[in-house]
């Protein structure tokens, strides 16, 4: 797969609000067989597409473009024979470089940096009036993915945020339809007895009502569409950690999940483990391998190994 092939892949990705890792070499001593400018992106299954090196290095990138979609926060990844060591025998900690000895390396050294793309919130918004409008303005200058929405469209398993400024039209069904799938926010436009008074007659339980936000946005004295966009999005901002931690569970097919991770009994490197990792079954158990290499050391001689 060529860079450009890489790329396209990439924008592809983003279209589909799957997120991905890309992850490119930044800096290479020989004897190595990646170079420069080599990338590889890394799914949220842990399929890597691309080229940084061989299956070792595959595999170290791998783990860590895992890691780095479950916390966001892109890293220069350093990849050698031997870590730098403090006065403790523990390795040099260093503000974004995480250093990972591989004793399968022919002996060079990889930097690759592991750039994390991950999706930006869904909104939906429902109406056309100016205020609508101006929810999809200030929504997107903030980084939000803000999309126009129409009532009986299907609510997909990862959207963050549902705004209704229809001015009374289609209300209920895209507000029941929203809370019993539990969208984190929900904020319905509307005067305080209106907001109220809609929202006692959707018969949802108490837990669905508390998703909805009428009148939606924080009383900041807005006035204009734009004021009122901004107090709406003021409020998702203010309630972020509160909405994070009632995500949906089944949020996204392509959502990044926990790591399960492995010990290569050979060379001790630890491993993600994914459908496509090498493994050898043993007394019953499953054992991963960072490579070939080191799976044929094991089925070679596998009472070297028994201590792993």
């Amino acid at each position: 797969m060529t860079n450009t092939e890489l790329l396209t892949r990439a924008d592809v990705l983003r279209h589909g609000r799957t997120p991905f890792v890309l992850a490119t070499v930044v800096h290479a001593e020989r004897p190595t067989s990646a170079k420069p400018g080599d990338s590889a992106l890394v799914l949220p299954d842990g399929t890597v597409e691309g080229f940084v090196g061989g299956s070792c290095a595959e595999t170290t990138v791998q783990l860590q473009g895992l890691r780095v979609l479950r916390t966001g926060e892109s890293l220069l990844l350093r990849i050698t024979p031997g870590a730098d060591t403090g006065p403790d025998g523990a390795p040099e900690p260093v503000d974004g470089l995480v250093t990972v000895a591989n004793p399968c390396l022919s002996g060079g050294t990889l930097d690759i940096f592991l750039e994390a793309n991950l999706p930006p919130a869904l909104a939906y918004v429902y109406g056309h009036a100016p205020i609508a409008r101006a929810l999809l303005d200030v929504g997107r200058v903030l980084g939000l993915d803000a999309r126009p929405a129409s009532p009986g469209e299907p609510l997909p398993p990862d959207l963050h945020v549902v705004v209704i400024a229809t001015h009374g039209r289609d209300e209920e069904a895209v507000l029941i339809e929203a809370a019993r799938a539990g969208v984190p926010y929900i904020g319905l436009v509307a005067s305080p007895k209106r907001g109220a008074a809609v929202l006692a007659g959707l018969g949802l339980s108490e837990e669905q009502r508390a998703r909805v936000h009428t009148p939606a946005g924080l009383d900041i004295g807005a006035r204009t569409p734009g004021e009122i966009a901004l107090s709406v999005y003021a409020e998702i901002i203010a309630l972020r950690p509160k909405t994070a931690r009632a995500a949906r569970p089944e949020a996204g097919s392509a959502a990044p999940q926990a790591v399960a991770e492995g010990v290569d009994p050979v060379c001790g490197m630890t491993v993600a483990i994914t459908p496509d990792t090498l493994s050898l079954d043993r007394a019953g158990s499953r054992v991963y391998f960072c490579g070939p290499g080191c799976q044929h050391a094991f089925a070679d001689d596998p009472s070297r190994y028994a201590h792993a």
